[in-house]
């Protein structure tokens, strides 16, 4: 039994096969069968499925509202993601300083990121509500937080940028702590103050860290759909439809599983295209 063993431990594709199996099931088949049907007229209420070519992906950039979609996603990525990277960043290096109750208000902060999305979502849809809402109440106004099209997209944004931004503090702030005092204190007898302590040596430090998480944070908000289907479901008006739930929609209510596939494929195109920009600037800061 231990020669089999030590045979099997020699070629280590025998212990990867049953793993590789399983992500080639969950995964890889699920990919090519989304590939076959975005080039497939395909639809459970319409005629037999019939080979469309780049007929879906044409229909695609004619359709000005997945261009709508397209536009809500781009700015909700990148409104939340610069906001929760600004205040991740400012919660993560007041963390790190030395000061009374640090570790229980580290735990505190990072109670927004523990708590389901879905769960967050409804709670922000309380809060958001123009008859009983608490923020509502705490503004003294009477604004229609969910409903108005303008204010809409932002208040998703405020809720996503509540979620999120303890994970990027946790992430920056472990960045920080790995940081060896010893340059802080080199520096300060040097006579630096924090301006230049943070921009000489935190901040290039820090970079390659954040652009990790950078890569983290785009790929997730550009893929939303909980936290926006729960609060306004794409609503007033498609005005905070992303892509996501634009191919939800074509998906599991129309039922055009081709154009909806389509819909999905271009998704994976852009998150792609964002993660392959992300990765040269990392290896360019690495340099």
């Amino acid at each position: 039994m231990s020669g089999a063993l030590r045979r099997i431990g020699e070629r280590p594709a025998a212990f990867l096969a049953p793993a590789a199996l399983v992500l080639g099931v969950v995964t890889l088949f699920p990919i090519v069968y989304v590939l076959w049907l975005s080039v497939q007229h395909y639809s459970l209420i319409g005629d037999a499925p019939a080979f469309a070519g780049v007929g879906n992906f044409a229909r695609l950039f004619a359709d000005a509202r997945f261009w709508n979609a397209l536009g809500n996603t781009v700015y909700f990525t990148l409104v939340s993601v610069a906001l929760e990277v600004v205040i991740g960043l400012a919660f993560a290096l007041l963390l790190a300083r030395p000061f009374v109750g640090r570790a229980p208000m580290r735990a505190v902060v990072l109670l927004p990121w523990a708590i389901p999305t879905v769960v967050a979502a409804r709670m922000w849809e309380w809060m958001y509500n123009g008859d009983f809402g608490v923020i509502n109440y705490l503004a003294g106004a009477d604004t229609n937080w969910l409903g108005n099209p303008y204010w809409a997209i932002h208040a998703a944004i405020a809720m996503d940028v509540w979620k999120a931004t303890p994970f990027v503090a946790l992430l920056l702030l472990a960045g920080r702590l790995s940081i060896p005092a010893e340059l802080y204190q080199a520096a300060r007898l040097d006579g630096a103050g924090a301006w230049r302590l943070f921009r000489h040596i935190t901040w290039p430090l820090l970079r390659p860290l954040l652009l990790i998480v950078l890569i983290f944070r785009t790929i997730d908000a550009f893929r939303v759909f909980d936290a926006i289907y729960v609060l306004t479901g794409g609503g007033p008006a498609n005005t905070t439809e992303t892509l996501s739930i634009y191919a939800y929609k074509v998906l599991f209510q129309t039922l055009e599983f081709g154009y909806g596939s389509a819909l999905a494929v271009a998704v994976f195109v852009c998150i792609a295209a964002i993660t392959a920009a992300y990765v040269w600037l990392l290896r360019g800061s690495a340099r």
